[in-house]
């Protein structure tokens, strides 16, 4: 299976344009290192939570957005062979110096890929999700994973991706765990589901919330941490 890098920031909303260019300017080293897509994608339904959100998982300041994003890699052993390459390239240390953004506030992780489901259709809007789930609940978890798809599916989603954390570290200041305050008996997933556009999504959510499989799957895991927000891509390489 793939392997997926995930990224989550608080950039300067001023910086939007910069940021865009940055990403877009290093999409060819990234492809360098075998990364087979690299998405960017700039905030734009980000809800506040009660006790967790993608606002407080990155620290954001008045005047930041939210920026979700990921790297997808053909599987694990790829995606190591990048970041040990990664650590002492001096190309590398370039593009971290121009960052338009805090990256000490920047939150990664590396997930292994439960499931990449596809449909037809161009992505143009994507819903972003982090959550918790306990660890020994792993093919629980897994196994409803298909039939999400076929619902989602029906409404007009066009992709769907569950990954499982692997390589989840802890940071000085902000990290995937505490994003969601996960607990040692859990792991950290990251998932998205593409939409062809902020309307169809609009429109498909208004109907799922009242389907029963939606509430059945949420008790596998502590829905009332789970982080979600809408995201325009700026970046689909």
């Amino acid at each position: 299976m793939s392997y997926v890098m995930g990224f989550v920031a608080a950039v300067p909303t001023a910086n939007k344009e910069a940021y865009r260019r940055f990403a877009q300017e290093s999409v060819d080293y990234f492809k360098s290192l075998g990364v087979k897509r690299m998405v960017e994608t700039w905030g734009d339904d980000v809800p506040r939570g009660e006790t967790t959100d993608f606002h407080r998982a990155v620290d954001a300041r008045e005047g930041e957005e939210i920026v979700y994003s990921f790297q997808i890699f053909p599987d694990k052993a790829t995606a190591d062979a990048a970041n040990e390459k990664m650590m002492n390239d001096p190309a590398m240390q370039d593009m971290g110096a121009k960052m338009p953004f805090d990256g000490a506030r920047m939150i990664f992780g590396g997930f292994e890929t439960l499931s990449d489901l596809q449909s037809e259709g161009q992505s143009a809007y994507i819903d972003g999700s982090v959550i918790a789930v306990p660890t020994a609940s792993k093919s629980a978890y897994a196994e409803g994973i298909d039939n999400y798809f076929e619902l989602f599916k029906e409404y007009g989603a066009v992709r769907m991706v569950e990954a499982w954390g692997d390589f989840v570290p802890e940071g000085k200041l902000t990290d995937f765990k505490r994003a969601v305050a996960a607990k040692p008996d859990e792991t950290v997933v990251f998932r998205w589901i593409e939409w062809p556009s902020k309307e169809v999504r609009n429109r498909a959510w208004e109907a799922l919330f009242a389907h029963p499989l939606i509430h059945q799957g949420s008790a596998i895991f502590d829905g009332r941490r789970r982080i979600v927000a809408g995201f325009v891509p700026i970046v689909d390489a």
